[in-house]
């Protein structure tokens, strides 16, 4: 994604798969070319640390701190998490 470069900053995803689907994941990740990190949650436990009652959640850190929080995907919502991004970057 071209916003990471412009705003420093660095997106990790994390997969929710479980033991069965979590084979999945790789050749996804290798089909599509994301280049970015995934991470496996294949037993909930950080979901349920977030207390997320859906997927996806999107999470916006700064400092530790969780500025910004999403839970659910519409259309357009990159674009509102965009402009949170460039808020928070500096």
């Amino acid at each position: 994604m071209d916003w990471q470069e412009e705003t420093g900053i660095e997106l990790y995803a994390v997969s929710v798969d479980d033991a069965r689907t979590v084979k999945r994941v790789r050749p996804l990740i290798s089909g599509k070319g994301w280049e970015y990190t995934i991470l496996l949650d294949t037993n909930n436990d950080f979901k349920r640390a977030l207390g997320a009652s859906s997927v996806p959640l999107t999470l916006l850190v700064k400092n530790n701190k969780i500025v910004y929080r999403h839970s659910g995907y519409s259309p357009g919502a990159e674009d509102e998490l965009y402009e949170k991004i460039k808020e928070y970057a500096n």
